[in-house]
């Protein structure tokens, strides 16, 4: 009877605006001014509260970057480092938290390894991505655990419209290095599909500055990658479909304990299935059922090196909407996941499960804005943990808002920091985190936007030490901003990012982050032709937690150009590193004492490329 009285009010609330003058979630995916990570439901990029970025296929087309980590580190706060070359691990640091503190996402799925807590974005396939969102800022509200740095959703390729679009694509460039893929999708207004398949491979570079075998050989990198997705409106209330990626090949490195030419096995899956209802103008619901795997096993002349560290995890998760007029709108879900881990190591324990609720309100009025969200998390290893949001957004005038927030962030320990035999400690507790931002979001003129930030994040209780222990707390302070302007005919895009990230303990600056990043990008279209250019700069770093091993900074400058030669070819040309700088992001040990090096990155390179799309 509550139940039926609770429905009826709700129904009887008046309503100023409804679903139906929002993008669908799949239509939202081709739209550059709205984003689908920050609530979890299509949006306008204006009325999130999240410091955001977001890449369209149009722009990984025009930027023609080499894999999703050159993407992201165009974004500002965003910073990579990377073991030298192609397929080399890559580390994420999202405004100065490390790797393991940012969520990373496929198709909605979480991709992350459960024993070491990183995402593999080392082996996503830059050709299999519709769009890719960056999140800045802590979202554990809403995502639970490893969000305290920020989100980064991947979406893999999708329909361009209706009708049938093959696509064919074949690029060649230096160190022997081959693109290949192939695409399929279409369909019409309540059904579309996309089919791709993608072959990459390089010769590769030495990694390291080894003279000896076997590390003073080239590191190859091999890439096999398929996605598919289905989705059909069943009527105007109905919707459902799938998504499927899977990603697998050979990644060469040096400095292998085995002795004999190391290279990792690895694989990365997503599948993905929902079922989208608009149950009425004030209520929609949306069930989210999905499975990853993320797997690699070293090997040395193809002998077993090291047992696999296989992650399989399995989630489902439930997510309503309610729209009651007014500017009132209120998020409520459901989600729950489990991971087991696979491997050889003997953990005392390889699987584990999390359940977690949320809700969030939101309030839109005339001059200001409100969001206030609050998660409950329970884990079966350390027990439960409770996040909480807010967020104030006041209309200086049409052109001028400002986004003042706060946000709680965790996260879990992971299985090697639990249960790593001789260094696992059970009773470790989440890392937390407390963050404070101003945000200033300007439309300064009819082709300049600038967005602009401030922030700090107090972390406690970070996961150190052997055996691991809640020791560490840290503090980071930043700036970052990024300037969208058109300038005779130019589109260029700066960002700029300035953090101070210490340890509140020792003062020293927290390990491989930067205090200062630059990155710029121009483009101009020429009737059928495009040119356009990347600037990266970046400041020294330090590889320890000691400040003794300096990393260098480096600037790299890269050139792209296109030609729509006819309807359906389109070449491509690049060259990266013009300059031939040479510059390392991360350093390796060798021997006992360690002696330190640097891993290196690629010279000069360039790639051309033929892109056919037969028009039917």
């Amino acid at each position: 009877m509550k139940l039926s009285r609770l429905a009826l009010a709700v129904a009887l609330l008046p309503s100023t605006q409804t679903f139906a003058e929002t993008p669908s979630r799949e239509a939202a995916l081709k739209l550059e001014d709205t984003v689908i990570s920050a609530n979890r439901d299509a949006q306008a990029r204006s009325e999130s509260s999240a410091a955001s970025s977001v890449f369209t296929r149009a722009d990984i087309d025009r930027l023609q970057p080499s894999s999703v980590a050159d993407l992201l580190q165009r974004v500002p706060g965003v910073q990579i480092t990377r073991a030298g070359g192609p397929g080399s691990t890559v580390g994420l640091y999202i405004r100065g938290t490390k790797t393991a503190q940012s969520l990373v996402l496929v198709d909605g799925q979480r991709i992350g390894s459960a024993s070491a807590g990183g995402s593999p974005l080392e082996y996503l396939s830059i050709e299999q991505i519709e769009r890719v969102e960056v999140l800045r800022g802590s979202r554990s509200a809403i995502y639970g655990s490893d969000a305290i740095g920020g989100v980064v959703q991947i979406i893999t390729r999708r329909a361009a419209g209706e009708g049938l679009t093959p696509r064919l694509r074949i690029g060649y460039g230096t160190h022997n290095t081959w693109e290949r893929s192939i695409g399929l999708s279409g369909g019409n207004q309540d059904t579309r599909f996309s089919l791709n398949a993608s072959a990459d491979d390089t010769r590769g570079i030495n990694r390291s500055y080894a003279s000896a075998a076997p590390d003073n050989d080239r590191d190859a990198y091999r890439n096999n990658a398929f996605s598919a997705n289905l989705s059909h409106r069943f009527n105007e209330q109905v919707e459902a479909g799938f998504s499927v990626l899977d990603q697998r090949g050979e990644s060469e490195y040096d400095m292998g304990w085995g002795g004999e030419y190391p290279y990792a096995d690895y694989q990365v899956s997503s599948y993905s299935g929902f079922l989208a209802v608009q149950a009425n103008d004030l209520w929609k619901s949306r069930v989210d059922l999905g499975h990853s795997e993320n797997r690699s096993a070293e090997r040395f002349d193809d002998v077993k090196g090291s047992s696999p560290f296989n992650t399989y995890r399995d989630t489902a998760a439930w997510l309503n909407t309610l729209d009651f007029g007014n500017g009132h709108s209120l998020v409520a879900g459901a989600d729950w996941y489990e991971d087991s881990l696979h491997s050889n190591t003997a953990y005392d324990e390889d699987s584990r499960w999390n359940q977690g609720l949320l809700i969030q309100h939101n309030y839109r009025g005339e001059r200001f804005a409100t969001e206030l969200g609050l998660r409950h998390d329970k884990n079966e290893q350390f027990g439960s943990a409770n996040t909480f949001s807010g967020a104030l957004t006041y209309s200086l005038n049409a052109d001028n808002d400002l986004v003042l927030s706060y946000a709680e962030g965790f996260r879990a320990p992971t299985f090697n920091d639990l249960y790593w035999p001789g260094g696992g400690n059970p009773a470790l507790k989440p890392e937390t985190s407390k963050s404070y931002e101003l945000q200033w979001r300007s439309q300064l003129a009819e082709k300049t936007r600038l967005e602009a930030s401030i922030y700090r994040t107090d972390l406690r209780d970070a996961i150190a030490g052997w055996p691991a222990q809640n020791v560490d707390s840290a503090r980071i302070n930043g700036f970052e901003a990024s300037l969208q302007q058109e300038l005779f005919g130019w589109q260029g895009q700066l960002g700029v990012s300035i953090i101070d990230p210490r340890d509140r303990e020792t003062g020293q600056v927290l390990s491989r982050r930067a205090k200062r990043t630059l990155n710029l990008d121009l483009d101009r279209q020429f009737g059928a032709f495009s040119l356009g250019a990347s600037w990266l700069a970046v400041s020294r770093s330090y590889d320890d937690a000691a400040n003794q091993r300096e990393i260098a900074g480096h600037g790299v400058l890269n050139l792209r150009s296109a030609w729509q030669a006819t309807e359906e070819v389109t070449l491509g040309l690049k060259v990266e590193n013009v300059f031939d700088k040479e510059y390392s992001r991360a350093q390796y040990s060798t021997g006992w004492p360690p002696q330190y090096s640097v891993y290196r990155e690629a010279g000069r390179t360039a790639l051309v490329s033929v892109t056919w799309t037969p028009q039917f």
